[in-house]
């Protein structure tokens, strides 16, 4: 029995509450405070934890069975994206809450990454739980830098669709679309965008519909893709049956195999060749042109019983048909119908040649689509119709038609018939379409031609001064063209592509478009070592225009993009200045002077110019490299980046790249190129801080090489800048000069800075003029005596009087650059000749190997040097010689000719100075001999650098068809010109190359070589017979006299006896009998008869 208190709340009572509901409401409020207690616990947990808690075990049991990724680390950053997008997705699929996102996915970092995620909490500065966006930020400013996500949104808004099916478009347009959101923030967008990238074959159909969201217009795409397929198809069957009739229906201009879908494919056909396409996926500059859909499998046709055999069209080989043939397509044009007997009609064109038109101020040129392909088409009012190049026609397999008439089209050179043109072709100038039947005719440079009859008929007006077109398209619509500048010309044409060039193309991705981020942490990083004591230097920014302003604005917003500088916070500071570049562009530039003052100087060495082209000797291809910004290649230890801020009114910044004005850049870049090809070095490679040259001795050589060379790159991953290397070149500029098999020779370009250079009103113009003149000096004999005058001017104490001998060594310096001679790039393994000379002016050498200079050297005279007596000036000049050339002398067998006479008995002379028995101990040192020479010691050298003119001679009246044909041929007289080279060769050697034609034992040796009994004679590529490396003379009296006479009677071979006269001879020369004859021709001799008598 229950019981119950009677306290006047009976049942019936309205105010009273029911005994039993107090308990139940009390119990609900307990169980809401101990539930909102413990997730005040649990987010208290989390703040002290820093979101390291343990996720809870059944959602993350959840999360792992769906088989997450697992990101370590990378160097590619967009597999970094990747991971974050899956992850993201898998996230988003359990519908995980913000914290969950982060706790899960820091779940999935394993090793460095792992690691990076342990710092970056415990550096966190607030213990608030890290959000998911805080993470995907952090993840990506670290993994993902900035300069990626900047490429890719490139990438995104040039992607077309290209050879692609519309499936695989999609693909990559949804890949490359998350890095750029901004761009499809909504369907519409995303409709538009998707579009835009389309094929016009499937665009323009499309563009009419109306798609309720994107899913809609995809499925549409796909479908038409498939109809414009089907239909291809169908044309081509008929095409194809028409054609094995006999038909005289239009036919095909083609080149190479065309793709044909089977079985419905969904590949859109299109020509193999692919232009000027930037995305990724089809990138014609830095990869191979992908192939479109093939046949899957090559069928042998089937034959109807009683038909002929299939024989193919294009090979002629039976059991199948031409668009099933495997072999490459020929070109077929069909031969105009009925028309042979047609008298021609008469067109013309100016220029078919872009040498010709890129001056002309009649035409116009630029690059539109024809057929959506990019072409080089020119705007003439002086061609009377339109032209398409044959070419172009053939490689993009245009339709073409016979003509009803022939035409007969004069062009510049000569006249040409064309039987056929292609009709309906659409050309579209800044998106706007316009159509025309162009003539096939044969053209080098431009692919279409349009003439008088196109611009008459779309009211075409060419403004010649600014050097523009005005077209009116059918519906009315204005289109203005501008000329492109002939520069813009010449470098287009001249223009090779990366696939152009063998094992080149192998290595695209070593020449992108642009540095595809920080570069990676290498065991080299540029350091900045300070004077002991330095404090912090900071300077004001310099006051700047405008202009100026604004492109401060834009290059810092570009480097902070690129990640290569970044916000600073520190005490240093200098100021930005701009320098120009030779393009007139402005190159922001850190004024470091401050800084490099007090920065320890790094002497790691650069090296000599001259030694690294004296490792050429013997190449014959070349190959340049220039590295892509170099410096920035390069990182900064991260302790001294600070140092490298710098101020701007933008705000202060810091490098994280080396920059340019820091005074150990050039060491360290140099110390990284030396690591990097050190096992290559003094082999087939020569480098100059971020300046390559590979060099071979047969093109066989240089693949290996080359392929080696860029190899080397790739693996450390260091990118060079296509538009300025250059590859398989027999003669290549470097670092000043021009190099090839001939040798070493000045870079005219510079010359010509020097030539132009007006005279020096101040001494630091003299200054900087000897000091870019001076960097040829091995190139000018007696450089210094040249220049005394002028360097006269540079002594302290001298006051600045600009005479006239000044002004005759200013421009006798001028002269000889001008006609400077190619220099030999001398063998180490053969002996030198010296020539020496000594004067009151100064010291003169010549050094040379096999009678063509290697090198010319000098210097004036020291103060006391002038009080020398003759002899040691003279011997003087010997020991500067031994000295400035022991590189090349030490150790190797070398003559030196002086016109001092006495000279030559310097190491039997009694009697020395001081002096002369210091330079006597240095002089013995080299395996060396000194001989008088009279006159001149540097004969040969001196006729390399003797100018010459030339004048035009009056000639009698010629007739006058050959007037007109001289006329034709646009033949020029030069008035004037300059010796540059001059050569001088042995006619002996050719004289018995001659004799030996006609002469009955040389043809009987031949015999005997051909049935193998003629031991040890060889044949040349002239028909020259030697044996081993003597040239064999045939019997011929005068021949064997003049070469007697050679090697006894003149000036430099001082009658020497038989013996000596037969060891000499044997070294070049047999021929039978040979000592016999030398022997009574010495014992015939007056001189030495006398000699031996007395």
């Amino acid at each position: 029995m229950v019981n119950t208190r009677s306290n006047g709340n009976g049942p019936n009572n309205p105010n009273n509450n029911n005994n039993g509901e107090n308990p139940t409401l009390a119990q609900v409020l307990a169980q809401q405070t101990q539930l909102m207690n413990m997730m005040m616990q649990q987010l208290q947990n989390q703040q002290n934890q820093g979101n390291n808690h343990a996720p809870p075990q059944n959602k993350l049991a959840e999360f792992l069975r769906v088989r997450p990724p697992i990101f370590s680390s990378t160097t590619n950053p967009v597999e970094a994206g990747d991971w974050l997008h899956a992850i993201e997705k898998k996230l988003d699929l359990l519908q995980c809450t913000d914290q969950e996102k982060v706790s899960f996915a820091s779940h999935q970092l394993h090793g460095p990454a792992s690691e990076w995620w342990d710092h970056f909490r415990l550096n966190r500065i607030t213990a608030e739980p890290i959000t998911w966006l805080e993470f995907t930020a952090a993840f990506r400013k670290t993994h993902i830098p900035s300069g990626v996500v900047s490429l890719k949104k490139k990438e995104f808004r040039s992607l077309t669709q290209g050879s692609r099916s519309v499936t695989e478009y999609l693909h990559e347009f949804n890949r490359l679309a998350r890095y750029a959101p901004e761009d499809v923030r909504n369907d519409e967008e995303r409709q538009e965008k998707f579009l835009e990238g389309l094929n016009d074959e499937l665009s323009y159909p499309l563009m009419t519909g109306d798609y309720p969201d994107f899913q809609k217009l995809v499925d549409k795409a796909i479908r038409q893709e498939d109809k414009y397929n089907r239909m291809e198809q169908k044309k081509r069957r008929i095409a194809h049956f028409k054609a094995q009739q006999g038909s005289n229906q239009k036919p095909r201009l083609t080149l190479g195999p065309q793709s044909v879908p089977h079985g419905g494919s969904s590949s859109v056909v299109r020509p193999q060749r692919q232009f000027f396409n930037n995305n990724a996926g089809n990138n014609t500059r830095n990869q191979a042109p992908r192939p479109v859909a093939a046949p899957t499998q090559q069928q042998p046709a089937k034959r109807e019983q009683g038909s002929k055999p299939v024989v193919c069209f294009n090979c002629g080989d039976p059991g199948h048909y031409a668009d099933k043939c495997p072999k490459p397509r020929r070109v077929k044009v069909v031969p105009a119908q009925n028309n042979s007997t047609v008298p021609a009609s008469k067109a013309r064109v100016n220029h078919v040649a872009a040498a010709e038109a890129q001056d002309a101020p009649d035409v116009i040129l630029g690059t539109f689509p024809v057929n959506s392909v990019p072409a080089t088409v020119l705007f003439d009012s002086g061609a009377t119709h339109s032209f398409l190049s044959m070419s172009f026609a053939g490689n993009h397999g245009m339709e073409v038609e016979d003509l009803r008439r022939p035409l007969m089209v004069s062009t510049p050179s000569d006249q040409a018939l064309s039987l056929q043109r292609s009709p309906s072709v659409r050309i579209e100038i800044k998106g706007v379409p316009f159509l025309a039947n162009l003539i096939l005719l044969e053209s080098k440079d431009f692919d279409v031609i349009l003439g008088m009859d196109w611009l008459a008929r779309h009211k075409g007006v060419i403004d010649c001064a600014n050097r523009k077109v005005t077209l009116t398209s059918n519906d009315g619509r204005v289109v203005t063209v501008h000329a492109l500048s002939s520069e813009s010309l010449r470098s287009r044409l001249n223009q090779i592509t990366l696939e152009e060039i063998p094992i080149v193309r192998e290595y695209s991705d070593v020449f992108p478009d642009d540095l595809p981020g920080m570069p990676p942490k290498r065991d080299i990083e540029f350091r900045i070592d300070l004077v002991p004591g330095t404090t912090p230097i900071h300077k004001r920014p310099y006051r700047m225009a405008a202009n100026e302003l604004a492109e401060v604005k834009r290059q810092v917003d570009d480097l902070l993009q690129k990640g290569y500088i970044r916000p600073s916070s520190s005490p240093w500071g200098a100021p930005v200045i701009f320098v120009e570049k030779k393009d007139h562009t402005q190159r922001m530039c850190v004024d470091y002077r401050a800084l490099n003052d007090v920065t320890i100087k790094n002497k790691y060495p650069l090296p000599r110019i001259d030694d690294l082209f004296d490792q050429l000797k013997g190449a014959t291809v070349f190959s340049k490299i220039d590295l892509r910004s170099g410096y920035h290649q390069l990182r900064i230890k991260e302790e001294d980046i600070p140092k490298t801020a710098f101020t701007t009114r933008y705000g202060l910044f810091e490098c994280t790249v080396m920059s340019f004005g820091l005074t150990n850049a050039p060491a360290f870049f140099m110390n990284l190129m030396n690591k990097v090809f050190m096992e290559y070095l003094d082999k087939f490679v020569v480098v100059f801080i971020d300046d390559i040259l590979i060099y071979s001795r047969t093109k066989e050589e240089h693949e290996e090489h080359l392929r080696l060379a860029l190899e080397k790159l790739r693996e450390h991953q260091l990118y060079a800048k296509f538009s300025k290397c250059e590859f398989w070149l027999s003669e290549v500029k470097f670092l000043g000069h021009v190099i090839s098999a001939g040798g070493v020779a000045v870079d005219p370009s510079n010359v010509e800075s020097v030539t132009n250079w007006k005279q020096p009103k101040t001494v630091s113009e003299i200054r900087s003029f000897l000091g870019l003149a001076g960097y040829y000096q091995r190139f000018i004999e007696n450089f210094s005596k040249i220049a005394k005058p002028m360097t006269r001017l540079l002594q302290k104490d001298v006051k600045y009087k600009w005479s006239e001998e000044c002004e005759q060594s200013f421009q006798e310096l001028k002269s000889r650059l001008v006609s400077a001679p190619i220099l030999i790039l001398p063998d180490p393994k053969k002996g030198f000749q010296v020539y020496c000379n000594a004067s009151k002016l100064g010291l003169g050498c010549v050094l040379m190997q096999d009678g063509k200079v290697v090198a010319y050297a000098s210097r004036q005279l020291r103060p006391h040097e002038k009080n020398y007596p003759t002899h040691d000036l003279e011997l003087a000049a010997v020991v500067h010689a031994l000295k400035i050339w022991r590189h090349y002398l030490f150790g190797t067998c070398t003559e030196v000719y002086t016109d001092h006479k006495s000279l030559k008995y310097i190491f039997t002379q009694p009697d020395l100075n001081m002096r002369q028995r210091r330079w006597l101990e240095l002089i013995k040192d080299y395996d060396m001999g000194i001989h008088y020479h009279p006159g001149k010691a540097n004969v040969v050298a001196d006729a390399l650098s003797r100018k010459g003119y030339c004048k035009a001679t009056e000639g009698r009246q010629l007739p006058l068809e050959l007037c007109k044909e001289f006329e034709r041929l646009n033949l020029g007289i030069v008035s004037r010109g300059f010796v540059a080279a001059l050569e001088a060769k042995p006619t002996l050697i050719d004289q018995v190359r001659e004799a030996q034609i006609n002469d009955p034992d040389i043809q009987e040796i031949k015999k005997n070589m051909r049935r193998g009994k003629a031991i040890g004679f060889l044949e040349d590529e002239q028909g020259t017979v030697w044996l081993g490396e003597r040239i064999c003379v045939p019997e011929n009296k005068d021949l064997k006299d003049a070469i007697l006479n050679e090697a006894h009677d003149t000036l430099y071979s001082i009658h020497p006896g038989s013996t000596k006269m037969y060891q000499d001879l044997k070294e070049r020369f047999w021929w039978a009998s040979m000592k016999r004859e030398i022997a009574e021709y010495v014992a015939v001799c007056d001189v030495c008869q006398r000699v031996v008598t007395s």
